[in-house]
């Protein structure tokens, strides 16, 4: 039987004052679909390693995929602090839910929005806002992750096709996705990005298995064997490494926002449980230790709350550099697994069973803490910035 869920929010310093009355209706509509349609389900679907498909339409039904893309496109035109607070109440939720999101909206629709031709946006746009259609985004290869520059995956002109090989991995949502944003090297050496759609021949896009992370979230491989895609199907607005980066950028500050949620997640159950569990005739949040670890959990929630709200000012005056975002996204992964660990510790041995949702946070994070730009990574990112020597080489 799933726990009720009682979560509620975290605001230390007051936050919510330097929300508008339109982000907290928007963050209050997002928690009540993650009371009622996802917490209900996520642990048997983590426990089963099965994505649950249903989510993609009840998602696009509330606005959750391209909410900042413009109204004309089937988007939400919403600005880049409601796109976070979704992003938090999707991952407070779930890790794969909010993948699927931030997939759905950042790297695929997004870089149909800025990099297509207007026939492409209102071919594809509508149908992946509404969840009609889901899509995924192919640039990490098996031996190009952090690298991608390096990428094997090919394009070669046939006249009015393009004949498209090579292979990706680790691609979140491939074998359910009706289409595919791939990035690929022409025959000159430019990376472009190619729409392919579901059922092309020579397209296939098999099930990862036995992950111990993202266990709810469908994740597979991307395979091009001889697939003939429409030149039509070539995004035309952008060549190079700095396509897909910016699509990185935008998913990244998503991401920032959706791992504080799961932070907040795991502070909530465990200020909850300490205040219940008794030990030695006392709750046991009435010890010092206890306490420790809770204020320190939510100091750095706080800081973390702080900085993603400055960044999302930033990112709708037009501002944000992709530095910043790399600075948020590592905050907030390296934040959410302390957080994590102490809230475990505190829940004692029913921190590892799913009666509660630490543990299935804690592994996720895993993921999340790897994919678009690992920790050293984002690390290696600012310290470039404020040096200006490339330590990547």
């Amino acid at each position: 039987m799933a726990r009720q869920d009682q979560f509620e929010s975290p605001d230390y310093y007051n936050l919510d004052e330097l929300l508008s009355e339109e982000h907290l209706m928007i963050r209050s509509a997002v928690r009540e679909y993650v009371k009622r349609s996802i917490s209900p389900i996520i642990e048997r679907a983590a426990q089963e390693c099965s994505f649950p498909i249903q989510i993609v339409k009840e998602m696009g039904s509330i606005g959750c995929f391209g909410p900042t893309i413009p109204v004309k496109y089937g988007g939400g035109g919403l600005d880049s602090i409601s796109y976070g607070l979704m992003m938090q109440e999707l991952e407070r939720g779930d890790s794969g839910v909010r993948s699927t999101a931030s997939v759905q909206g950042s790297l695929v629709m997004y870089p149909i929005y800025k990099y297509g031709n207007e026939e492409q946006r209102m071919k594809y746009l509508p149908k992946l806002a509404s969840g009609e259609w889901l899509g995924c985004f192919g640039l990490t290869e098996a031996d190009h992750g952090s690298n991608p520059s390096g990428m094997l995956t090919n394009i070669k002109d046939r006249g009015d096709h393009v004949l498209l090989n090579g292979s990706k991995m680790w691609i979140s949502n491939a074998p359910y996705a009706d289409l595919a944003v791939v990035w690929a090297k022409d025959e000159a050496g430019d990376i472009v990005g190619v729409i392919v759609e579901k059922g092309m021949k020579g397209f296939s896009a098999p099930e990862i298995h036995g992950k111990w992370s993202l266990r709810a979230s469908s994740t597979g491989e991307l395979v091009f064997e001889d697939v003939l895609v429409p030149k039509e199907n070539i995004l035309p607005n952008v060549k190079g490494l700095k396509g897909p980066l910016g699509c990185l950028s935008k998913a990244r500050y998503g991401i920032a926002w959706g791992v504080l949620g799961l932070a907040m997640d795991c502070y909530d159950t465990a200020l909850r449980y300490s205040k219940e569990r008794m030990q030695f005739d006392k709750p046991i949040g009435a010890f010092q230790l206890q306490q420790k670890k809770l204020a320190e959990m939510i100091t750095e929630i706080t800081k973390a709350q702080l900085l993603n709200w400055r960044l999302g000012v930033l990112m709708d005056a037009g501002k944000a550099t992709a530095s910043q975002i790399s600075m948020a996204k590592r905050n907030s992964c390296s934040m959410a697994q302390d957080i994590c660990r102490d809230a475990r510790q505190i829940l004692g041995g029913m921190g590892i069973t799913d009666e509660y949702p630490v543990m299935r946070h804690m592994m996720n994070l895993e993921s999340v803490i790897t994919y678009e730009g690992t920790h050293d990574i984002h690390l290696l990112i600012t310290g470039m910035d404020i040096t200006g020597f490339n330590a990547f080489k």
